[in-house]
């Protein structure tokens, strides 16, 4: 079990009540610091991609979805699908805080004996809706899920998370074309567009671009955002839900954001800082001068 040598950082918030811009960007800040610790207490996960969408993670948490932590299984409720699952770090660490398991769990981050798998298990962990891992794979099932939930008369919003890196994935583009099809309006995909994967670039291993224009030609209505600003993000994520149709927000976002040394490095896609570098990136995401 843990070590303790990171421990977790105290909540600030609860939920249940709005939070003006600042407090969400204080709550993405924090999520940060956990996904720092966590990995690097771990030894191992995925750093990169976890920073980049921790504006948009604790935008849909604390803010935009409808969702009881003390009820995980409660069938109103919002739906959030963690396509790029190596992502986990930031999806616990917003679990957490919002109230779903306690926050000394983190800290057991891909130990064998706790429910806090490298890839989500949702028969494992509360608030988890969908094991994901195999990068393509969660906007289908979100699409399902989606179809599902109109035909039980569910008033519900499925929001999933997704990579540009994983847009190479042709399933990602097969659910793109059912969900038109079958005019799903209660489906938001959100592009974590950090620029980078594990290989290098996006552009150089296999362009996507331009992905608001893909989404479009689609059938899909498409926005693209500045993935760190959390206000817009905000603002986004509530347009989504009254799109004719699919909808889809194209977050530009930058690869370890928050930690200087972490940012637009594709080495840092899978990789633990050490506990010298740990130590470091937290002094930073606190704003605290070396």
């Amino acid at each position: 079990m843990s070590t303790g040598t990171f421990p977790p950082a105290k909540p600030r918030f609860f939920g249940g009540t709005p939070l003006d811009i600042q407090e969400l960007n204080e709550k993405a800040s924090l999520l940060r610091q956990e996904v720092v610790r966590m990995v690097a207490e771990a030894g191992s996960g995925h750093p990169g991609g976890s920073l980049s969408s921790a504006d948009i993670v604790a935008a849909l948490y604390f803010q935009v979805m409808n969702h009881r932590p003390d009820d995980p299984k409660w069938p109103e409720r919002d739906r959030f699908i963690l396509s790029k699952g190596h992502c986990a770090p930031v999806m616990y660490a917003a679990l957490a805080h919002s109230g779903y398991f306690p926050l000394c769990d983190l800290l057991n981050l891909r130990k064998i004996d706790c429910h806090l798998q490298g890839h989500p298990d949702m028969n494992k962990t509360p608030g988890v809706e969908i094991s994901s891992g195999s990068l393509g794979q969660g906007l289908s099932t979100a699409v399902g899920v989606a179809l599902s939930m109109r035909l039980d008369g569910l008033p519900g919003h499925v929001f999933v998370l997704t990579g540009d890196g994983e847009s190479q994935e042709g399933e990602i583009w097969e659910a793109v074309m059912a969900a038109a099809h079958f005019g799903l309006d209660n489906i938001t995909v959100i592009v974590d567009a950090n620029g980078l994967q594990i290989d290098g670039f996006t552009k150089d291993v296999m362009n996507v671009e331009p992905l608001s224009d893909k989404y479009e030609s689609f059938g899909w209505t498409a926005r693209t955002v500045d993935g760190h600003d959390m206000a817009a993000v905000v603002d986004a994520l509530e347009w989504s839900r009254g799109v004719a149709g699919p909808a889809a927000i194209v977050a530009r976002t930058v690869k370890g954001k928050g930690v200087s040394f972490m940012e637009n490095e594709a080495g840092w896609h899978g990789k633990a800082p050490s506990v010298e570098e740990a130590a470091r990136a937290l002094r930073e995401l606190r704003g605290e001068e070396e």
